[in-house]
């Protein structure tokens, strides 16, 4: 059933209060010496939020959001970025977000009140398009099929995860019954990291990982109507372990990270790749460099990997990791679903990842 909404209100955001210039001065290089194909441009200037939220539309639109009520986007493929703070919502953390266009994002904060808001306008005014007010709801990341249809997940209520969905956008969401969601045991719940330990594939496909207690992977092909769970050998048993991200490339190869974000180094049963929809896992060769957020293909065999204490890239589908960047404090990475352009993002900066 849908929980009541409140009626939508526009919240006007703050003018645009900064316009960052990326000139040459404006970025921190980091040149690559391992030979790899890429290199990584750095942005930290005038960037005061943690970024969790990401999501990039194609080669010239991105959008980010994070703490103090930040929401960002560029629409020149990161030449310059306008950076915004949500009238209303100063101290909230966005770490969900999904951007359709130029003009119209979702987006979600961590933390209760639980929010959910939506500009059309490119982020001039937001509504607020569903509030809820229990103290144990904490929203974990979203993601979308289409531009209609899409699913919002967060840590569990009454022993299930919680999960919304939505047929119109974003604009208005609607609880899935407790026989729609997966039930967890004790002390497993998800993490919102990267936004990324949910995604969506094809028309109906879409699959979730959790961590803590015990950590597994969610599996619905019917738009989270039904699940089948399955037990990942990641890292697990306290509440900051457990897998973090997980990528598809296509119905049966897929790769999820995560490991334990207290001990970020340690590179112990945190990186792993499937050929067979999950049922087995196999570790790497040679694994990433310690525990990390995010994971998503770039293309067939290539992927990266995004973390706190540095990035990786594998070109040979996950089997086998090389240092992309010792740069830390980076949360989340995006390649746009219409094009090239990768874009990382974490604490007080953004990079853009280039083909070398």
């Amino acid at each position: 059933m849908s929980l009541p909404l409140k009626k939508q209100n526009k919240n006007s955001v703050a003018s645009i209060n900064k316009r960052i210039i990326l000139t040459s001065f404006a970025f921190v290089i980091v040149f690559i010496t391992y030979g790899q194909p890429f290199t990584m441009r750095v942005l930290t200037a005038d960037i005061n939020s943690s970024i969790r939220g990401l999501s990039v539309v194609n080669d010239q639109i991105a959008w980010f959001s994070g703490t103090n009520g930040t929401a960002g986007q560029t629409t020149d493929g990161g030449m310059t970025w306008n950076i915004g703070i949500i009238k209303g919502f100063e101290k909230m953390d966005f770490r969900s977000l999904y951007a359709f266009s130029e003009k119209e994002a979702v987006v979600a904060n961590a933390g209760s009140p639980a929010y959910i808001l939506r500009t059309e306008d490119g982020g001039a005014t937001w509504a607020t398009v569903y509030t809820n007010d229990n103290p144990g709801c904490f929203f974990d990341g979203m993601d979308f099929w289409d531009k209609k249809n899409g699913i919002i997940y967060g840590d569990p209520l009454d022993s299930r995860m919680f999960l919304m969905i939505t047929n119109d956008g974003g604009k208005t969401w609607t609880v899935l019954p407790p026989e729609s969601r997966p039930a967890v045991t004790a002390g497993e719940a998800s993490f919102a990291a990267s936004g990324t330990g949910i995604r969506c594939y094809g028309k109906n496909r879409v699959v979730m990982v959790t961590g803590g207690t015990v950590s597994r992977l969610h599996i619905s092909e019917d738009k989270g109507r039904s699940w089948r769970s399955l037990t990942l050998p990641v890292l697990q048993g306290d509440p900051t372990s457990g897998a973090f991200s997980v990528t598809f490339r296509d119905d049966n190869n897929a790769v999820i990270v995560g490991g334990d974000y207290v001990r970020d180094t340690l590179a112990v049963k945190h990186v792993f790749y499937t050929s067979n929809a999950g049922e087995t896992w196999q570790a790497p060769v040679k694994p990433t460099g310690g525990f990390r957020e995010c994971v998503f293909y770039y293309d067939e065999k290539t992927l990266f990997a995004i973390g706190p204490g540095g990035s990786d890239f594998s070109t040979d589908g996950g089997r086998n990791w090389k240092t992309l960047s010792d740069e830390k404090g980076f949360h989340v990475a995006a390649k746009a679903r219409r094009g090239k352009m990768v874009i990382a993002a974490g604490n007080r900066k953004i990079a853009i990842f280039n083909k070398s």
